[in-house]
Formats: structure tokens, sequence, C-alpha cells
């Protein structure tokens, strides 16, 4: 007879003891399971011990959690990190000393305990109730102490070794969320923060009070903001300090990044005492755990400076030659780039990229005498000097309407250049790259100069009276490659540079918020100097390109940009290493390649199609469908690499979660970053697919739910997904925040199989369709050049006899 479903048979085990298997009544109260435990083992006071998970984290079982205890479970049984309700006069052993009033600020709000010795007899500990605490209950032996009081017991008056065995432990058991709250309850924050404060030993033991304190705060149930200024100082000089312990300050760095970002206050005494200079220090150092927190403390500075603030930070880490430093021997290292450093190069590119939002954002004031100067010195450099001299002898009212003239040949859509620039985007930024563009490119401003002076100087003025009179006010760049066309030919210089300001500011994101996950960083940019400038240098003259290549008019200039644009976004889709590999790919993608790839789009997405191909696509569809589901779970069988978000939305820790080859079972655990993928009986939890109700994406997850609607928010509601199950009498959710797009359709079609439902993801769609073309182009195949008509052929009537069957019997002659 099959046990209940609410009966499962695991093994609990305990040190020096013979290991029961037992059948766990889920049913049963946690405490009453406990009972049983302890009496089989002969041990009092069973309210003292628990059960903890044995594998992974050696998470505690509550009430909450022990659904997730499945048949086959092994469990170990210890001491309980919660206090039972005692009696003091049954802990003659603890002592309260008083703790330092620095560690938490003064607006903390948190009480301090000042006890010195055990209160007398009859009196309450803080963390008890008089109302339910039993009067035969005593304190049990020293082996049977409490987990939590004992560790925060040995941090406090054990010698230095047993310290650090005790935070070795504390380390361990951190992660969990009901010992950290025990823990954090009895003041064991302060406890780690005095080791910490105090400083005695600058090895391992601070090692370990550090990793533990960050493994507590975490947990998001005390604010960063509470930490007082003394403490900060006191971590603050282990970043500065030389000859510091190598795993020491990666802490103690990753410790004030998340103090920058959670409190602006702490994070500007962060600013002022941890100099550039310093994080400079730490970057050079080959230690990638060393460079990667160093470049987090670097990227949080950033945030949390005002613009001003962070564009002198900018000048001077460029100024040394920190730009060089990344994009050789962090970008072309040897060693592979993890993706916490790939996000920090990210938010270093937003965060440049984004000194340039002010230029964008403001309009050409005509009254700036600066800006009018400007314009005229983009004038003058785009026509030759010839030309000026054929107006020094024309009045005011002739030279004004020369210099119109000239603008407009300049290709700006008014006489006065200003009303062309008021647009925002792009704004002065246009400018900015129109001017650069004259300046920093001469080989392209030099070619009509170089070809005149070749016929002699005397000769000049002879051969600019044979050109057209329009040829004289075009830009010099575009002489040459306009000297054939007609005026509806040519392409507007100055017209195109907006546009294609606006056009590098979209596709470069400049001015929008960094994203919290994002790790699209580009090498290029890291790879010189005024990087957004060379890339619209070499941008303007693909579009002239790309313009004499569509043989395109003035009507013609929206469709030449959506061709660029395809250039421009296909080529940084490819992430080039150098200006000089973009420049080579841009140019390899001509017009014609554009509209081969497009047709080629076209035809994977062709939907009309003749009704006999349509037919027989519909028959294979079933077929096709059920070899994309396989896939799917084959893919969750193989498993993926997640990231949590904590409270303060940072991505540190990893997690691993894969289907089980039965397809029965979902299996996760975390794992260290760079660590081999884990198999499957390492992976300690597990989720039984039978026991989930629903898939939830996008801002239905519980863990996005609240996180707001800004534009930071939106990848993280398009890579977000749960999963919901019975947990007790209780709804829980497993969530996941994809690593990508695809990894995102891949588990979201992979659980909508598991549960019956439609795998309706647009990764599906995409592969239903390669899927479903390659397979009517090999079944059409033998139909080659022959033409497929719209309706069947008609079926002939029937014969008026069927006399014409061959009898068999009739034997021949």
């Amino acid at each position: 007879m099959a046990p209940p479903r609410n009966v499962v048979k695991i093994a609990v085990q305990m040190p020096d003891a013979i290991p029961q298997l037992i059948r766990l009544d889920q049913a049963k109260p946690l405490a009453a399971v406990l009972k049983e435990v302890c009496d089989a083992w002969s041990l009092d006071h069973s309210e003292c011990y628990a059960l903890q998970f044995a594998d992974g984290h050696r998470r505690y079982i509550t009430e909450n959690n022990r659904a997730e205890i499945k048949n086959g479970s092994i469990l170990c049984l210890s001491t309980a990190p919660v206090m039972p309700f005692l009696t003091l006069h049954s802990f003659p052993a603890l002592d309260y000393a008083p703790l330092p009033p620095t560690f938490l600020s003064a607006h903390s709000g948190r009480a301090q305990p000042q006890l010195r010795s055990a209160p007398p007899s009859g009196h309450l500990s803080p963390h008890t109730s008089s109302s339910c605490c039993p009067a035969s209950l005593t304190f049990p032996t020293p082996a049977q102490d409490l987990e939590a009081e004992r560790l925060l017991h040995g941090l406090q008056n054990g010698s230095r070794e047993r310290r650090r065995e005790t935070l070795h432990h504390l380390v361990l058991l951190a992660p969990d969320v009901t010992f950290a709250q025990e823990v954090i309850s009895r003041d064991g924050l302060q406890r780690l923060g005095t080791i910490i404060e105090d400083g005695d030993d600058l090895g391992e033991v601070l090692t370990l009070a550090l990793r533990a304190f960050l493994e507590l705060m975490e947990h998001g149930m005390v604010s960063w903001e509470t930490l007082s200024i003394p403490f900060v100082r006191k971590v603050v000089g282990y970043v500065n300090m030389n000859l510091m312990d190598a795993s020491v300050q990666p802490l103690a760095l990753r410790l004030l990044e998340s103090v920058t970002l959670s409190s602006p206050a702490l994070g500007q005494l962060v600013k002022s005492e941890v100099p550039l200079d310093r994080l400079l220090v730490h970057l050079q150092v080959m230690n990638q755990q060393l460079q990667t927190k160093a470049m987090a403390l670097l990227t949080a500075l950033l945030q949390g400076a005002s613009p001003t603030e962070r564009k002198h930070m900018l000048d001077y880490l460029w100024q040394r030659n920190l730009r060089q430093f990344i994009y050789k021997n962090i970008i072309h290292s040897a060693t592979p780039l993890g993706d916490e450093m790939a996000h920090h190069l990210y938010v270093l590119q937003a965060l440049t990229l984004g000194l340039l939002e002010p230029r964008m954002r403001t309009p050409l004031d005509p009254y700036s005498q600066e800006q009018r100067e400007q314009l005229q010195a983009l004038r003058q450099a785009a026509f030759q000097s010839e030309g000026e001299s054929l107006g020094s002898g024309l009045s005011a009212d002739r030279r004004r309407s020369l210099c119109a003239r000239e603008f407009r040949k300049l290709g700006f859509s008014n006489s006065n250049p200003a009303q062309d620039l008021e647009r925002v985007p792009p704004g002065l930024l246009a400018l900015d790259n129109m001017l650069y563009f004259s300046r920093h490119a001469p080989s392209a401003y030099s070619r009509v100069s170089t070809w005149l002076g070749g016929v002699g100087d005397g000769r000049v003025p002879q051969i600019l009276a044979l050109l057209p009179s329009h040829l004289l006010f075009l830009p010099p760049q575009f002489v040459l490659e306009n000297s054939s066309r007609e005026d509806k030919h040519e392409c507007p210089f100055a017209r195109s540079s907006i546009q294609l300001t606006v056009l590098l500011c979209e596709l470069l994101r400049v001015g929008e918020p960094c994203s919290e996950t994002a790790q699209d960083f580009s090498p290029m940019f890291f790879g010189q100097d005024q990087s957004f400038h060379e890339l619209f240098c070499v941008s303007i003259q693909l579009l002239n390109k790309t313009w004499k290549e569509m043989r395109a008019t003035q009507e013609d200039f929206d469709k030449v940009m959506q061709v660029v644009r395809e250039q421009l976004a296909r080529t940084l889709a490819l992430k080039p290493s150098s200006l000089e590999l973009f420049r080579t790919k841009v140019n390899a993608l001509p017009y014609g390649e554009v509209l081969r790839l497009r047709q080629t789009e076209r035809l994977h997405q062709e939907g009309t199609l003749a009704p006999p191909i349509l037919e027989l696509r519909e028959k294979l569809k079933p077929e096709l469908m059920g070899l994309i589901r396989q896939q799917r779970l084959l893919r969750l069988c193989e498993g993926t690499l997640f990231r949590k978000i904590s409270s303060r939305r940072r991505q540190d820790k990893l997690w691993f979660c894969c289907l089980s080859p039965n397809h029965k079972v979902l299996q996760y655990g975390d794992m260290e970053e760079g660590a081999s993928p884990p198999t499957l009986d390492s992976l300690p939890e597990q989720l039984p697919v039978a026991d989930i109700k629903a898939l939830l994406t996008g801002k239905d997850c519980p863990h996005v739910r609240e996180k707001g609607s800004g534009k930071q928010n939106k990848d993280l509601y398009e890579l977000a997904f749960s999963v919901s199950y019975d947990h007790g009498e209780a709804e829980a959710y497993l969530n996941f925040i994809a690593p990508s797009k695809r990894e995102f359709h891949l588990w979201t079609d992979g659980l909508s199989a598991l549960l019956g439902s439609p795998m309706g993801s647009e990764q599906t769609r995409l592969d239903l369709e390669q899927l479903l073309t390659m397979e009517t182009k090999l079944r059409l195949l033998e139909l080659e050049n022959v033409p497929i008509p719209e309706q069947p052929p008609p079926i002939p009537p029937p014969p008026t006899n069927f006399n014409f069957c061959y009898d068999c019997s009739i034997a021949e002659p």
C-alpha cells in the first residue's frame, strides 16, 4: 500500500550517532517531529534543537519551508538558531559586554544592550517573554547550547583560534535567513562590527568577519544607512592601507560599494576618503577579484556624483590613462572577462557617453557670440579661400546674402542655421560633431585643395571659373563626389549631420539611465579618446557613400537614413574591438548587401504563400512543434546559471537551475562565479513539476512587482519570470532573472511545455518558421521550377464502364 502523500521517507543524522530512517508526516507539527527524533537518541530539551538540510548551505527547516523536504532527503540535527523561552538563572556562563556605540549611527533607532553580567534570577532576557516561560525549564548543557548564542558568545569571549573557527561556522550559516534573523536580533552585527573596527588581526579573522558581515547585511533586514561614520572610515582605512591581505581589500571594497549605493551621505564620505589614485592602484593589480571590486566602487562613486563632479572625475581618470589600461589590460587580458566586470564596463561607458547629454539637450543660442563664431568657422572650413576672395569687395547686405546662400549650400534647411540647431536632441552636439569632423578629418577636407593645387596656382581662378556656380559652395569633402551630380542629387551635409547625431544618440542610448543588469559595452569605446566624435566621422562618410550607392535625391533622405541606421546597428552588434575594425566592417556592408540581408529575412518571414504550401505547412506544424518542445526540455535539462537580485538590486550571487532527466523535478542551488556546472546530486533544492501551479512573466512576477516603472526597470521586466507552487497552506514562488532574452524564451517555453500550456514566445515562432521553411523546401525539392497552381487540378469524370479491367482468370493460349 502506497504511503500517504503527505508522508516522506527521510534520514536524520547527528555526529557520533547512528542515523535514523523515519517517515516524516508533514501534517504533524515540527516540534512533535523534533521530540520524536530527540527521544530516539535520548536527548532532553528537544526545543533546543532544530533540523537542517545536510547539503548546500545547511538551511534550517521551519514550518514555512518544510514542504521542500522530499523523499530521500538527508537532514541533520543541530542546536536551534532561535532562543527558546528560558529563565535567565539558567544562563550563568553568558556575559553581555558593552558594545561600542560608534558602530551604529545615532539615528539608527536600535537599542544597544549594556548588560555587563548575568541579570538577577527571575528576570528575562530582552529576547524572552515571561508570558510563555515554563518555570521548570532549565538551560541545556554546553554541548547542547543554542547555535546562535553559542557562536556569538564565542566571538566575544573565545580565544583567537576559537574566534576563527566560530567565524568560519558563521559564514557558512549566514546565508540562511532564519539563522541570520536570529543573529541580527541578538546584535550579531554589532559584535562583528567590533571585530572589524578593532582590526586586531588583519588576516583571516578580519576576512571572515567582513564576509559574515556582508552576508548578514545582504538579507536587507538592516539598512546600510545605519552604519556609523567611524565604522565606515575604518573600512576605508583597509582599502587605503598598503601591504594589506589580498582577501581583505576586495571585501572592504564591496562593503564600501554597498554603502555608496545605499546612502548618499555615507557615499560622500567614501568619495572624500578614498582617493581616485588609490582605486587606480587597485585596478592595476593583476588580481581579477580586486580589479572587479575596485571597478564596482569606482562606478558607484561616479553614479552618486553630480554631473559636474562626474565630468571632473572622468577627466582626471582619462588623464591618468585609465582608458588605455582598461583597453589593454582588462578587455584584452588573457583572463576571460567576468560578467560583473562586463557590467561595470557597460556602466562606465554609459556614464562617459552621458557627459554628452547636456550638449544634446541644449539648443543653439543665436545671441551667443561663441556659437556664432563656431558656425562661421564651420562655414569657412567648408569653402575655398578663393570663394571668400570673390566676395571681398561686396557690400554688407550682399555679403550676408552670400553667407546665407553658403549655409544653404552647406546643407542647412534654413538660411539661418540657428533654426536647424534649435531641435533637441541633438542640439549643440550636432554642431560639435560637424566642427570635429572639419578639424580632425583633414584628408576628407583636403581632396579638392589637392586636386586644384596640382594644376598650379596661376590657373586656380580659371579652374574655378569653369566649375558650375553651385559647386563653389559645396563642402570640400563632397566636391569631387558631387561634381557630376545634379542639384537634386547633392547630399546635404548639415542636415545629414544633424540627423546622424540623433541616430547615434539613439543607438548608443545617450542620456538614458544605466541598466542594472546589462553587460552590453563596446570595446572600441575604450580604444581611443573622443570615441563618439570619431564614430561620427566614420558614419558621415558612410552616409555619403550610401547616398551615392542608392543614387538618392533629396526626397530619398529618410530612406537613406534608414539604410544607414541598419548598417550602423548591424556593425555595432558585432562589437568590433577598435574603430578601424568598425570602419572596415561597416564599409563591407554596402547598400546591395543590406538589400540582400533584408530579402533573406523577408523570405524567412514570408506569410503570403500558395494555398497548397500553406496546407502542407499546417500538416507539418504538429510534428515540428513536438521537435521544438523536445529541444526546449533538453535545454532545461542542461540547466542555466542565473543571477540573484538582492534588495539593492545588485547581482553578486549566482545560482544554477536545471530539469531532471525524467522531467519531474526542478533542481537548483547556489554556486560560485567561475565554477564548473554542478551535477544533479550536488544541487540541494528540489521543486517537483507536479507542484507547479502557474508560470508568471514580466510585471506579474513578485520579485519585480514593486521595483517601480522607470526606464531602468524595463530590461528587468523583460527578463523576469516566476513559477508559483504550493508551500504548505501558502503560495510560494521560485523567481528567475534570465541572463538574456533568448534564455528567457527557452525557459518560459520549456516550463509552459511542462505545464501543458502552449509555447507562445517569439523565439518559438521564429524557430517554427525556420523549420517550416526548411522542411517545406525539402518536400518541394523535386518540384523546383515547376509552377504550383493556386487551385488543385480538376478530377476527371468517371468512365462510362469499367470493362477495361484485366481478367486474370483467363488463361493465355
